[in-house]
């Protein structure tokens, strides 16, 4: 007796493309190209590669580079320079002082000074009793409290006095810390900033050499400078 022959089109590979296999694979061979024209992961993240070397995402990063000092800086008089080494106080009281000052303290990385001065300043000058609270409460979580991510160096009474005044804020609250601060910075970073070649730049009324960034051994405390002023001489 003669074994029946039983056909399977799937299994012939002799078969037209009329056959059932064929048509089954077609559509699924139409959608490959569609699959493949969805961005993947790998295609965003060369998207967003490109899109951070643009040098707007950057402009912030220039502020703390030491040749830009005096780039900023670049309408400031030799006369204007001099009387920013007459005092810190007139330093800080002209914009253009102010912003040098503050770009060179990038260069140390101590720049939380100036910012936490800056903030004392504004702070002071609020319009009403209801903003003082707000207010207070960002300064002192950011520049006072344990392990604040901008903590500036204030010794325990000063700190402990700035922290009980905290439940009601007044206008002086910081006035104890920001003069801490504001000693410190004229004691220790004013002279450093008076010999840098940025500043001594713009006393020649040329741009200035650029300086190596300084990064502070140790910190610093108002105990150091206790009775001591400041001696120009030895910069």
């Amino acid at each position: 007796m003669e074994n029946p022959l039983l056909l399977f089109p799937q299994l012939n590979i002799s078969a037209s493309k009329d056959k059932p296999y064929y048509k089954v694979m077609k559509p699924a061979i139409k959608e490959e190209p569609n699959k493949a024209s969805k961005p993947g992961a790998k295609q965003k993240r060369n998207r967003l590669s490109l899109l951070l070397q643009k040098p707007e995402f950057h402009e912030s990063d220039h502020l703390g580079r030491p040749g830009n000092l005096t780039k900023a800086a670049s309408s400031v008089s030799p006369e204007e320079a001099v009387k920013w080494g007459e005092s810190f106080d007139k330093l800080l009281s002209e914009k253009a002082g102010l912003d040098a000052f503050t770009k060179f303290l990038k260069t140390e990385f101590s720049e939380e000074n100036i910012e936490f001065w800056i903030a004392c300043e504004d702070y002071k000058k609020s319009k009403s009793a209801h903003d003082l609270l707000p207010k207070a409460k960002t300064i002192f979580e950011t520049f006072i409290q344990k392990d604040a991510p901008k903590e500036v160096n204030l010794d325990f009474h000063t700190k402990e006095v700035t922290s009980q005044s905290m439940g009601q804020p007044l206008r002086s609250t910081f006035d104890a810390a920001q003069s801490t601060v504001y000693r410190l910075m004229e004691q220790d970073s004013y002279p450093r900033f008076l010999r840098s070649a940025a500043y001594r730049g713009l006393l020649q009324g040329r741009p200035a050499a650029r300086a190596p960034l300084r990064r502070r051994s140790r910190s610093f405390t108002v105990s150091d400078f206790q009775g001591v002023r400041p001696d120009l001489s030895v910069w």
